[in-house]
Parts: structure tokens; sequence; C-alpha cells
């Protein structure tokens, strides 16, 4: 199914705090707000809340990081390249997606304290 709906960067800013926190399907100790639910719903994108949440649980040396920049870099063959980044700009993970529906070219998530949200709700 080929994803058809988008949302603008004035969409993200709405979201300054979270009135709700989700607790991931998978990895019961992730949570996630409101942004990152409403991109997930409105993207299609609950795949990338997934790939967040299970490499916490995967891959001990990133889970380690306290502060996380996970970026989502879409490219025009609708391949994709998804880096976590420590807080100190290192790169400590990536994945080469080979096919994305996602309507944005980029995206930014925060990982701080098992809690998954966009950089406007820091």
């Amino acid at each position: 199914m080929t994803n058809t709906k988008t949302f603008s960067e004035t969409d993200l800013i709405q979201f300054t705090g979270s009135e709700h926190w989700y607790r991931h399907a998978l990895v019961r100790d992730i949570l996630y707000t409101d942004g990152v639910k409403y991109v997930a719903e409105t993207a299609g994108a609950y795949w990338l809340n997934d790939e967040i949440a299970l490499t916490q649980r995967f891959d001990k040396r990133i889970a380690a990081e306290e502060f996380q920049l996970w970026r989502l870099t879409v490219n025009p063959d609708h391949s994709a390249t998804l880096v976590c980044e420590d807080g100190d700009g290192g790169s400590v993970f990536t994945r080469l997606i080979e096919f994305t529906d996602f309507p944005r070219a980029e995206i930014s998530f925060y990982l701080v304290n098992k809690t998954i949200l966009l950089p406007s709700e820091y």
C-alpha cells in the first residue's frame, strides 16, 4: 500500500509537549509521545518506531546512550538511511532501508529516558 498522506514542518512544531505517553507494543519499556504517534499514524510509519525501539533491545551499545538523535533521510528513489547519533554528533548506528513511502525527505526524533519524541517536544 502506498502512502498518500503528508504533513508539514508546521504540523510537527505544534507538538511542544505530550499529554499522553504510549507504550511500545514490543519493547514495553520504551514510550513515545503524541507527536511521534501523529507521525506514525499520518505517515503509516509505525515501522519507524519499531526500528528505534527494537534497536534499544538488541544493541546494548546504543541503549547505553542516554541521549539519541535518530534521523531518517529519504532518497529520491525511495530508499532511505536511518542514523542514530549520540549527543555529541557521533554516529552510533546506521541502517539502509531499501524502500519506504515515507512522505518527507527527512525527519528527526530524540530518544531520551527511554522515550521517543519529536525535537519540538524536548
